[in-house]
């Protein structure tokens, strides 16, 4: 069950509750948002200290895609650095659930019924897709784009790589293409506040192609046609997705 905070900030909470009856003073606001603010740095925190007692099994995941590749350091250091932002990385999306849920107790007080039976799908679909992205990232577009950097020039050069560029690499993509997958939602909260329809959304496809391939472009780190091409797609895919889904919404 969820709990919310009134006072005593101890309260069960459920959509029926009215908003009168969350009503609370300044000072029992702002003690809500600091202890929440305190759980939510502890928890980010924590799981980042435990990312970095666990560093070496997440290189190792995030090694798996670059098959063959030999990574250097080239200045002292490098690696423990590098592992430090890896692990912190890590740490904030394993302790971005409870982030979240605690925002979402904060601000749903304030929320009528409606409002609260609203954001709360809305939230999970963009958790899910989110994860959904991550997954895609790493099994699509990573292996695709390495194969692209690792086959054009085996010939020439050796493919000896930079530890710390590599790993910048590889969060910058999956991270945006995490994001890339957050198309559907916005395109339902414009759907849900009558601000863009449907209909309109699919009726401007050809600028939404034209766009899909600025977002690749923009999105992926690397240059490969690829990979651009693989996110461009897919933020197509997810836009007209996004537009059925706003169709279904409006003919309730």
């Amino acid at each position: 069950m969820d709990i919310y905070r009134k006072k005593n900030f101890l309260i069960p909470y459920n959509l029926n509750i009215k908003q009168s009856d969350a009503e609370m003073s300044l000072s029992d606001h702002l003690e809500e948002l600091r202890q929440r603010a305190f759980w939510s740095v502890s928890v980010l925190i924590t799981s980042i200290i435990i990312c970095v007692f666990s560093v070496k099994n997440i290189v190792k995941v995030l090694q798996e895609p670059a098959l063959g590749i030999k990574f250097l350091q080239f200045a002292p250091g490098e690696y423990f650095f590098a592992s430090i932002k890896v692990a912190a990385y890590t740490g904030l999306l394993i302790s971005s659930p409870f982030l979240i849920y605690q925002i979402i107790l904060f601000v749903l007080p304030g929320m009528t019924k409606n409002e609260r039976k609203t954001i709360l799908p809305i939230i999970l679909g963009a958790l899910t897709l989110f994860l959904f992205g991550l997954m895609f990232g790493y099994s699509i577009l990573v292996p695709a784009a390495l194969n692209f950097f690792i086959n054009y020039g085996s010939e020439v050069v050796e493919p000896f790589w930079s530890f710390e560029q590599y790993f910048e690499f590889i969060l910058i993509l999956l991270f945006s293409t995490g994001l890339a997958f957050q198309l559907p939602v916005l395109q339902i909260m414009l759907g849900l506040l009558r601000i863009v329809s449907g209909e309109t959304m699919l009726s401007i496809w050809r600028y939404v192609i034209l766009g899909s391939t600025i977002i690749g472009a923009i999105l992926t780190p690397s240059v490969d046609p690829l990979t651009q091409i693989l996110m461009s797609s897919i933020v197509v895919v997810l836009y007209f997705l996004g537009a059925g889904i706003v169709l279904l919404i409006e003919k309730k």
